[in-house]
């Protein structure tokens, strides 16, 4: 797929098959988040790969967000502030991450969405509470993904009189 081509159809997916995402899918979806982007090239980020059920039903309860029973694949974008250069940088680092994992993911021919976990403090909570996830890590966000069951039109959104040339 073209860079693009990837750009314009990517969409939210909320409905997945019970297909497996393959190691081979999620590898590739990961090399494309650490290869995102990052300020001063700190790479800040964590990734924990969720691929049990059990586990994957747990975070259902947060408020739309049900539709993660039916995802085979989750990731949760972290940040180790720790690692930042140039401090405050690491939620544009971090979405960098996450937007690459969303392209990679519609490139294989899967459906991904974003779940907003930062600056939800009680989804945070939950993040560390279900996960382990230690004291000097920030969950950021989740991607949710698995083989569509779903088919989303692609919208075009440009909107030119959102776009002020030299000046407001």
């Amino acid at each position: 797929m073209e860079t693009i081509q990837a750009l314009m159809t990517r969409r939210s997916i909320r409905s997945w098959t019970n297909e497996p995402v393959t190691q081979e899918e999620r590898k590739i979806i990961l090399e494309a988040a650490m290869n995102a982007p990052s300020a001063a090239d700190a790479r800040p980020w964590q990734f924990v790969a969720i691929d049990d059920p059990e586990t994957i039903s747990k975070f259902t309860d947060m408020g739309g967000t049900e539709m993660l029973a039916e995802s085979t694949f989750m990731v949760l974008v972290c940040a180790e502030i720790a690692k930042e250069i140039y401090p405050g940088f690491w939620p544009q680092d971090c979405s960098c991450a996450a937007q690459n994992m969303q392209l990679a993911a519609h490139d294989v021919g899967l459906g991904c969405v974003w779940i907003a976990v930062y600056p939800l403090e009680e989804r945070v909570e939950k993040c560390r509470a279900v996960l382990g996830i230690p004291g000097n890590i920030t969950p950021f966000a989740i991607l949710a993904m698995g083989v569509p069951n779903e088919v989303v039109a692609p919208e075009y959104r440009f909107d030119e009189t959102r776009v002020h040339l030299n000046k407001w």
